[in-house]
């Protein structure tokens, strides 16, 4: 499951939004907005009192309550997901450039070292920034988010086969915003593969294996 994206921009008039955060950009040194991890912060775009704008928010829409952080959801029909989904108050949009899933085996770099499993980095042919669909939530450590996952198109299948996150189209931005709960659930699909492509695998803990 995809743990791992990057967005290499800051916060600008993308997907209809006012180039301003709703709250105040954090100012300790952790803050990286340009890699997301889990339990990391990062840009969401949200719409509040008919205004669409960026908001900082932790990848974990759980805010820490389970054994893990909850960074993908797909089954928005069970009712906790469902109550947060139907609501467009609490949708948002991920803006990425890239986003990571691992190859299911490990490599043998032939260093000496352990094998591991390598990156495979995921973008999107004609959109260089693409909006993922995703929903939030206030928590007690504060505002959370969680990225939509779908069925994998072919080419992330071959590396990951059970899902992927959804990716949606420039002209599905206002419906995932804005639309029916039915509407929404009918974005939960696969971004056609002839639009992405994918690079890998890398291997960033072993600099000198590229």
């Amino acid at each position: 499951m995809c743990n791992r994206a990057r967005f290499a921009g800051e916060p600008t008039t993308l997907f209809g939004s006012a180039a301003k955060l709703f709250g105040e950009r954090p100012r300790d040194n952790r803050f990286n907005p340009q890699e997301l991890r889990p339990k990391g912060r990062a840009y969401v775009i949200r719409e509040q009192d008919g205004e669409r704008a960026w908001d900082i928010m932790e990848w974990d829409v759980l805010g820490g309550q389970a054994a893990w952080p909850m960074t993908n959801v797909r089954k928005l029909g069970l009712p906790q997901w469902r109550k947060l989904a139907a609501d467009p108050a609490n949708r948002c949009l991920v803006p990425l450039t890239e986003f990571c899933e691992w190859t299911p085996d490990k490599h043998d770099l032939g260093d000496g070292k352990p094998p591991l499993k390598g990156e495979m980095w995921f973008n999107v042919t004609d959109q260089p920034t693409f909006a993922v669909a995703g929903f939030w939530q206030a928590t007690k450590e504060g505002n959370g988010f969680t990225m939509v996952t779908c069925d994998p198109n072919e080419l992330v299948a071959a590396i990951h086969p059970k899902a992927m996150i959804t990716v949606l189209q420039p002209d599905a931005i206002d419906t995932w915003l804005r639309g029916s709960y039915d509407e929404v659930v009918a974005l939960q699909r696969p971004y056609p593969a002839e639009h992405m492509s994918v690079r890998g695998p890398v291997f960033p803990t072993r600099r000198s294996a590229g």
